[in-house]
């Protein structure tokens, strides 16, 4: 139990609707690039795309956050090293998806949230983030990369 009550495993409700409102706008997008003429088409890519760069960013920030906290001081270097940087590939692969033309671009971003997905289990196996974690992350990540995939595939 936390110090709400709350089972460990159990995703507070406010994670659970900020999680699914901020997948919204990737399902819209994907969505709207499906009906509007090419010029459109292309704004709405990038504007999928510069959100799927945010969000990633978002996401390599929480391991950043997870690898300074005064909790987690017990740890070695090594470990603190390797966390922190992969917390920054996220952006990075983000921005780099966004030079690169929409379909490639929109699988690069793609398989950057999938492959976050495989660093929060990781993390998850080491008992670096709650438990409830994966169980908001899972869901989340496939609709974010069915939705980028389809943009991509249109």
């Amino acid at each position: 139990m936390n110090e709400r009550g709350l089972p460990h495993s159990q995703i507070p409700t406010v994670a659970k609707w900020l999680g699914t409102l901020g997948a919204m706008p990737f399902v819209f997008f994907a969505l709207a690039g499906l009906f509007w003429e090419s010029q459109a088409q292309q704004h709405v890519y990038f504007a999928l795309a510069t959100y799927g760069g945010v969000i990633l960013s978002f996401l390599g920030g929480i391991h950043w956050g997870l690898a300074i906290t005064d909790a987690d001081m017990g740890r070695s270097d090594g470990s603190r090293v390797v966390q922190l940087g992969l917390s920054v590939l996220p952006p990075l692969i983000g921005w780099g998806a966004l030079l690169i033309t929409a379909p490639s671009g929109l699988l690069v971003m793609a398989a950057a949230f999938f492959g976050m997905l495989l660093f929060d289990q990781h993390a998850s196996h080491k008992g670096e983030v709650p438990t409830w974690y994966l169980k908001l992350r899972r869901p989340l990540t496939a609709v974010v990369v069915i939705s980028l995939a389809l943009a991509a595939f249109v």
